[in-house]
């Protein structure tokens, strides 16, 4: 008798892990949109530069991040999105990337 109490539990409890388990797989994460990245990296950006303003950089990440904002608002997010990124990363930042 205890021995199938056992293997009844046992057979309980993985089918309630399995059942969690597709419960999550049923979320979705929403995918982040090129407009809301760009959007993302100048607010990075913005927060960066009050930390990092005596990078040697400074001037250089300042016209990567004026090009990149210049091409997001002509709707060529994914070189602004490049631009911003570039921009960041010389100021020694890592760009924050969106869960995919």
């Amino acid at each position: 008798m205890p021995r199938l109490s056992i293997s009844l539990l046992g057979a309980l409890l993985g089918v309630c892990l399995v059942t969690a388990a597709a419960g999550q797989s049923d979320a979705k994460v929403t995918p982040t949109t090129r407009a809301e990245r760009c959007a993302n990296l100048s607010r990075q950006f913005d927060e960066a530069l009050e930390t990092h303003a005596t990078a040697t950089q400074v001037t250089a990440a300042k016209a990567l991040q004026r090009k990149g904002n210049r091409y997001c608002a002509a709707k060529k997010q994914a070189q602004g999105i490049r631009m911003l990124a570039n921009a960041l990363k010389l100021l020694g930042v890592t760009p924050n990337d969106p869960v995919q």
